[in-house]
């Protein structure tokens, strides 16, 4: 099972408590479901899950069912739930206060939806109905899809109103309402009923901090090391190059230990070196010899 489709299955899960929170739930689930018109409503999912929840809803806030229900072996897998008589699709543009006959374009009529819990529920019904959510194990994004312009840009206000900045962008015909930061996306799911995934974000990004950290110092580590590895190299080249020529017995025999303990410990770090020598110098001091042997070699 997807992560979008555990969200869904947690927010159908949710208490369907108060009456007027159940038809703004269905208000949300019409505005973003794959038809509503004055003709038809049609509702297509492959959740078993939100198939019964949407259900339950029409069946308690209209006392009806669907006219027609085909089960998982239609549309390769999948539910469809559709209304066609004219006075049922009349009694829900009547409840939602649209005139069947003469809707034109579909807006969202607030006056449905003056408190916060019903407002929590259209959002709830729009995500259920057509919304999505990306693993957060790979990247941040939830997003809104319908084909009706005004309701996107109407649930953009509404979603700022409830402290959520939303965008809107078109694709394929569609608008689409999206989040991409991690932590509006958590509060958005738990404001609708899903703390449980909320929480799976945090972990996936908690996790995901940690691997970017890890392979910071990795990284870094790795650069210290072959910058060390290098510069030993560059020391090493400079010593034999001294020793071939006959400089090197020409120098101090500070420089000479300086010079065999580089060559005997050649991925020692200069801290290392500079603790071998008798008596111990300071890194400094043992940088200084170091860079003056390669001064001399070249």
């Amino acid at each position: 099972m997807s992560f979008a489709a555990e969200v869904k299955a947690e927010l159908c899960r949710h208490h369907m408590n108060k009456k007027c929170c159940t038809a703004a739930e269905i208000y949300g689930i019409l505005l973003y479901c794959n038809t509503f018109s004055s003709d038809e409503i049609r509702i297509v999912t492959e959740s078993r899950m939100f198939a019964q929840r949407v259900e339950k809803l029409f069946r308690r806030a209209f006392g009806w069912d669907f006219d027609q229900h085909l089960g998982f072996e239609t549309e390769e897998g999948k539910v469809i739930l559709a209304i066609t008589e004219p006075e049922k699709i009349a009694e829900v543009f009547d409840r939602f206060g649209n005139e069947r006959e003469r809707i034109v374009a579909h807006h969202i009529n607030l006056g449905v939806l003056e408190s916060e819990c019903c407002r929590t529920a259209f959002v709830r019904g729009a995500f259920l109905a057509g919304g999505s959510v990306t693993d957060p194990r790979k990247n941040y994004h939830l997003e809104l899809i319908t084909g009706h312009f005004n309701v996107s840009n109407e649930v953009v206000s509404m979603l700022f109103e409830m402290g959520f900045s939303a965008r809107n962008s078109r694709r394929s015909g569609n608008c689409v309402t999206y989040l991409k930061q991690s932590e509006a996306i958590e509060d958005l799911l738990t404001t609708l009923g899903a703390p449980v995934s909320a929480m799976e974000i945090m972990n996936a990004k908690v996790e995901k901090d940690m691997r970017n950290s890890i392979n910071r110092k990795v990284n870094c580590d790795t650069a210290n090391v072959e910058k060390t590895v290098n510069a030993a190299m560059a020391q090493i080249e400079a010593i034999r190059s001294l020793a071939e020529s006959g400089a090197l017995d020409g120098l101090g025999e500070k420089f000479k230990e300086t010079a065999r303990l580089r060559v005997e410990n050649p991925e020692a770090s200069i801290a290392e070196l500079a603790s071998m020598c008798e008596p111990p110098v300071t890194k400094s001091c043992l940088n200084h010899r170091l860079r003056k042997i390669i001064e001399l070699a070249k």
